[in-house]
């Protein structure tokens, strides 16, 4: 499966010959589709009045197919500017009048309706919803598949540069194994040294054995303390976890997102334990690479 970005953006239009008797009149149904990262999937839609009642449509339709992000979808009805004046039918001034009579019986102050009331209301009865029902699901369909692509391109474009980072992760690991016995022995040497001389400035005779055992279990933990081999194993271990779940793709940001909390941990440990500015240039050096890879996998569903 792929690996699909959080982010992403995507818009679609259709255009209706209007009802109205110009010709040159028309409507267009836009719609967009837009996507940011978030922990959960969030949905917003910003619809027309005479698309509201399609929201749990089209509810159904994005959570069919998006898991995680901010997702807000937008729709928008525009009428030509050129279009001419919509003429009531004869029955539409029929149930007019009857609804005024009905109500000035009830309120007789209130105003009579004028004619910019009755074009406006004419206006709203041409709007056939049915109709926008019809064309505003397959075009959200199509404007969701285009979303997907492009989601699909960041996320082919966040995976191959995650992969470089790996790589390079792999190679400062493979740097950092061969220092780690060296300084080992190197400390190990160096409490035995100090040892030799505390022992040539000593005059008690007894104590040379005792101040030995004791530089020697000194030295062996010193040693055992600075030691970061467990900590590269790890490393290389989440590496390879890392590179399994980018080439299994799906929803993995959740995954990636941990065990790059758990690379940084590792490589904190790793600086902290250093006693050679080799090794501590080399944790530095992996802590900016998954302090990279941290920002990137943020927008990873």
């Amino acid at each position: 499966m792929p690996v699909y970005s959080m982010t992403g953006y995507a818009s679609g239009q259709h255009n209706t010959a209007s009802s109205s008797t110009d010709a040159s009149a028309h409507t267009t149904l836009g719609l967009e589709i837009r996507s940011v990262n978030s922990r959960f999937l969030d949905l917003s839609f910003r619809l027309p009045e005479d698309l509201r009642q399609l929201e749990p449509a089209l509810r159904d339709l994005v959570l069919g197919k998006i898991k995680r992000g901010k997702v807000e979808l937008r729709a928008s009805i525009e009428r030509s500017q050129h279009a001419g004046v919509t003429d009531p039918s004869p029955k539409l001034l029929q149930r007019l009048n009857a609804a005024q009579d009905s109500i000035r019986s009830w309120l007789p102050s209130a105003a009579p309706l004028g004619v910019a009331d009755v074009l406006r209301l004419a206006a709203a009865e041409q709007s056939n919803t049915g109709d926008f029902g019809v064309l505003v699901l397959p075009l959200a369909e199509k404007v969701l598949k285009d979303l997907l692509a492009a989601r699909q391109r960041e996320g082919a474009r966040l995976s191959a540069m995650l992969e470089g980072h790996i790589e390079q992760l792999r190679s400062l690991a493979t740097q950092a194994g061969p220092l780690v016995p060296q300084l080992v022995a190197q400390q190990r040497q160096r409490f035995l040294d100090r040892w030799t001389e505390a022992m040539a400035l000593a005059s008690d005779a007894a104590l040379p054995e005792a101040a030995q055992d004791r530089a020697l279990t000194e030295a062996t933990a010193f040693a055992i303390r600075i030691d970061v081999a467990e900590e590269l194993t790890r490393i290389r271990s989440h590496l390879d976890e890392l590179e399994r779940l980018l080439k299994k793709g799906g929803e993995i940001g959740k995954r990636l997102d941990f065990l790059i909390q758990e690379l940084h941990r590792e490589a904190n440990t790793m600086g902290s334990k250093s006693s050679a500015l080799e090794l501590t240039h080399i944790g530095v050096d992996m802590k900016v690479l998954i302090e990279q890879m941290r920002e990137q996998v943020q927008n990873i569903e």
